[in-house]
């Protein structure tokens, strides 16, 4: 296999958007498969990473955390792409604008040592029963909406340059 597209979900939004950047990489006349970080037995089966995580508490989740730790001597060879999922195309306002201050510091919860050749931050699905009751007030008291905000359009295009960019440095 070529690319893994890693990934660490929550509640499954992260899943489908790993799965959507695999197809759309693959559409590409690459190799990609997403998979759930915490199966990969051989980091150093792929030539590329894209990894990418939910975000809770300003933080990557526990599995991807743990891959990139225990796979720094493979990543730190290979290309790397990063993403997180969080809700800041689900809030509004001053809200919105903030959200983007927060992806240096889910980055510095990585090693520091983990070279990497972009990271996007994508919305994905916030669902009212995944929020606990305080949470939920919080979130709508924020102008946060509930659903699918995931921006496909965004995600292929993303993929697609990815996929440039592995095709180009393959060529060379």
């Amino acid at each position: 296999m070529d690319v893994l597209v890693g990934y660490a979900s929550a509640h499954g939004s992260t899943r489908g958007i790993a799965e959507r950047l695999a197809t759309t990489i693959c559409r590409a006349g690459l190799k990609a498969e997403a998979r759930a970080l915490e199966t990969v037995d051989d980091a150093d089966a792929y030539r590329a990473f894209v990894l990418g995580s939910a975000v809770h508490d300003q933080a990557w989740l526990e599995p991807a955390r743990t891959f990139v730790r225990e796979n720094l001597d493979v990543l730190g060879s290979r290309p790397v792409w990063l993403f997180s999922v969080g809700m800041p195309g689900a809030l509004r306002g001053p809200w919105k604008r903030l959200a983007a201050q927060e992806i240096p510091v889910v980055l510095r919860t990585l090693p520091g040592q983990l070279p990497y050749l972009g990271h996007e931050l994508f919305t994905g699905v916030i669902a009212r029963n995944q929020l606990p009751r305080s949470g939920r007030v919080l979130f709508r008291l924020m102008g946060g909406r509930f659903g699918d905000h995931r921006d496909w359009t965004a995600i292929d295009a993303w993929a697609s340059e990815i996929a440039e960019q592995l095709t180009r440095t393959s060529r060379a």
